[in-house]
C-alpha cells in the first residue's frame, strides 16, 4: 500500500482529542478511512496522508533553542522595557513594581493590597464606568495582585490593541484618582475578602508560617494587613506610599505574545518617560534584612475536620546558586492527593507511603523565595490521629535527601521538574509574569535554556550537599491550625531534624 495509508486514522483523529468528543472523533476517523480508499482508487498521490511521515519533530533542545529571545531595554528615567515576542495573535503587557508588603511599616501595612484594589476605580482622567468600558471595549482583561516584594498590574488584550492597553496601563499606575468615596467602598469589600481568607485553611497556615519564622521583621506580615489598618488607612497613606516607591526604577513594562519591542519601547517613552525617578531627599527605602528564626506558632481548634501543618526551614534567595538544587530536592519528594490515579504506585516515597498508609489528604512541597531570604519547606493535609506519623516521615525524607539520596532518584526529578517548567510558561501571561518578575529579581531573564543546562548540572552528590546545607540540623519553623494535639512538642520535632548514626 501506498506510504502513509496506515497512518491516515492516527492523523485526523488527532485533530479532535478531548474528552467528552467521542462522537466528533469517531466521525474524524470514519472520514480518514473514506478519504484514503478515494485517494488509493483514483490514483492520486496522497500529500494529506503523507504529512504524518514527512513531518520532523523538533528535539527539546531544539525546541528550548528556538524560544524567542527576551529583548530588554531601559529609558532615561530608569524604566526598564522587556519583551518576547510569539507572533500570536494575543498578548499580555503589564507593569511590575519592586514593592509590596515587605515595604510597609507596622502602622501602614495593608497599604500596598489596598492600592492594588484601587486600581480598578478609575483614574483622574477615566471615570470607574469610562475604564472598565474602554477595556470590554477591547475584550481585554486588567488584573493585578500584590505579594510580599512584588505589585503587578497587567493587561491581556489582542496584538492589535497593544497601543491602547499600553496607554490604559500609564493611566492606572500614575493617575489614580483615589477618591474619598472610593476608598470607602473598597474598605468594605477588603474587609469582607479577609473574612474570606480566614475560611482558607492553606492561606492562614502560611501566613501563620511566615508571622512566626520572620518573627519581628517585615516579612512576618500579611499582605492583606490587620483589619485595624484597613479600617484606619486613608487617602494621605496611599498618597505616600505612591510617592515613596512608585519610582521608574523600580518597575519593568513587560509583554509576550504578538509584541514588537521597538514599538513597545517608543509606546513606554510616550507614556511612562513623566514617570518620577527621584526621591524626596534622601528618603530612598533599603530592605531592612529579615532574619529567620526556628520557632513555632499552633493555632488549635478541634471543631475543624482537618489539620493543615507546614513545617519550613530558611531556604535560598531568589539570586543564591542553590535554588536550581533545592527545586530538583523538592521534586524528588514531590506533591500527593488522596485523588491521585496512581496511589501506591507513584514514584514519590513519601507519596507512597502516605498513600499505602493513609497518612494524609495531600501534602506538597515548598519553595518561596525573597530578594535575601526564603522558606523550603512541606505542606500537608491530613486527620487529627495521623500528625505525628506524617511528620515523622516527612522530616524522615528530608534526612534521605541530605544523607542518601540515589541518581536513579535525581534523573526522574530532574525530567519532572524540566516538564513543570516548561507547561508553566504556557501562554502569554505566565511568559509575562516571569519576564517582569526576572528582570525585577536579576536585572536579566533566565531563559529555559539556562535553566534546562542548570538542572543537567545537578546530581545525587550535588542534592546531598545542598540540603545538608539548608535542612540538616537546622531549627525548623512549625505552624499547625485546626485539631493539632497530636503534634508533637517543638523540641521532638527539632530532634527529628538530624541522625543519630555510627
Amino acid at each position: 500500500s501506498p506510504p502513509g495509508t496506515a497512518h491516515a486514522p492516527a492523523l485526523l483523529s488527532s485533530v479532535v482529542s478531548a474528552p467528552g468528543r467521542k462522537m466528533a472523533a469517531s466521525v474524524c476517523r470514519a472520514g480518514g478511512a473514506a478519504l484514503t480508499r478515494a485517494l488509493l482508487r483514483t490514483g492520486a498521490a496522497p500529500a494529506l496522508l503523507g504529512l504524518q511521515i514527512n513531518r520532523t519533530t523538533a528535539s527539546y533542545a531544539q525546541a528550548l533553542h528556538n524560544i524567542p529571545e527576551t529583548q530588554v531595554s531601559t529609558l532615561e528615567n530608569g524604566l526598564h522595557v522587556a519583551s518576547e515576542e510569539s507572533g500570536q495573535d494575543t498578548c499580555t503587557v503589564g507593569v511590575w513594581i519592586g514593592a509590596g508588603s515587605r515595604y510597609e511599616t507596622e502602622k501602614n501595612n495593608g497599604v500596598a493590597n489596598f492600592l492594588e484594589h484601587l486600581t480598578f476605580k478609575g483614574t483622574k482622567k477615566r471615570p470607574q464606568a469610562v475604564l472598565e468600558q474602554e477595556v470590554a471595549s477591547l475584550g481585554a482583561h486588567l488584573n493585578a495582585y500584590t505579594s510580599r516584594e512584588q505589585t503587578a498590574i497587567y493587561v491581556k488584550a489582542l496584538s492589535k490593541d497593544l497601543p491602547k492597553a499600553v496607554e490604559i496601563l500609564a493611566d492606572v499606575v500614575q493617575n489614580c484618582s483615589l477618591e474619598d468615596s472610593q476608598i470607602e467602598e473598597e474598605r468594605k469589600v477588603i474587609l469582607r475578602e479577609m473574612e474570606e481568607v480566614d475560611s482558607c485553611l492553606e492561606d492562614v497556615v502560611f501566613d501563620y508560617l511566615h508571622a512566626t519564622a520572620y518573627q519581628g521583621t517585615p516579612l512576618s506580615r500579611s499582605v492583606l494587613g490587620s483589619t485595624a489598618n484597613i479600617k484606619s488607612l486613608g487617602r494621605a497613606a496611599l498618597l505616600e506610599y505612591i510617592s515613596s516607591h512608585y519610582k521608574a526604577p523600580r518597575m519593568v513594562l513587560a509583554a509576550a505574545g504578538g509584541v514588537n519591542h521597538k514599538e513597545l519601547h517608543d509606546l513606554a517613552q510616550r507614556h511612562f518617560a513623566g514617570l518620577s525617578f527621584q526621591y524626596e531627599g534622601d528618603a530612598v527605602p533599603v530592605l531592612a534584612p529579615c532574619r529567620f528564626t526556628g520557632s513555632e506558632i499552633r493555632v488549635r481548634d478541634d471543631s475543624l475536620p482537618l489539620a493543615h501543618i507546614a513545617i519550613a526551614v530558611e531556604g535560598p534567595s531568589w539570586t543564591s546558586p542553590d535554588k536550581v538544587a533545592v527545586l530538583v530536592a523538592n521534586s524528588i519528594i514531590g506533591n500527593y492527593d488522596h485523588t491521585y490515579g496512581g496511589g501506591q504506585n507513584l514514584s514519590s516515597r513519601l507519596a507512597h507511603m502516605a498513600a499505602q498508609h493513609k497518612l494524609c489528604q495531600s501534602f506538597q512541597t515548598f519553595s518561596t523565595c525573597y530578594s535575601d531570604t526564603g522558606l523550603l519547606g512541606i505542606h500537608f493535609v491530613t486527620d487529627k490521629h495521623n500528625i505525628e506519623d506524617m511528620l515523622h516521615v516527612s522530616q524522615g525524607e528530608w534526612m534521605r535527601l541530605c544523607t542518601s539520596v540515589t541518581e536513579s532518584e535525581v534523573t526522574r526529578a530532574k525530567n519532572t521538574l524540566k516538564t513543570a517548567l516548561a507547561t508553566q510558561l504556557e501562554g502569554t501571561t505566565p511568559v509575562c509574569e516571569d519576564i517582569g518578575c526576572h528582570i525585577l529579581n536579576y536585572g536579566h531573564r533566565i531563559s529555559l535554556e539556562e535553566l534546562d543546562a542548570e538542572i543537567d548540572a545537578v546530581d545525587s552528590r550535588k542534592v546531598r550537599e545542598v540540603c545538608s546545607k539548608y535542612m540538616y540540623d537546622r531549627c525548623p519553623a512549625v505552624a499547625g491550625v485546626g485539631p493539632i494535639e497530636q503534634l508533637p512538642d517543638y523540641n521532638r520535632i527539632r530532634s527529628a531534624m538530624y541522625w543519630l548514626r555510627f
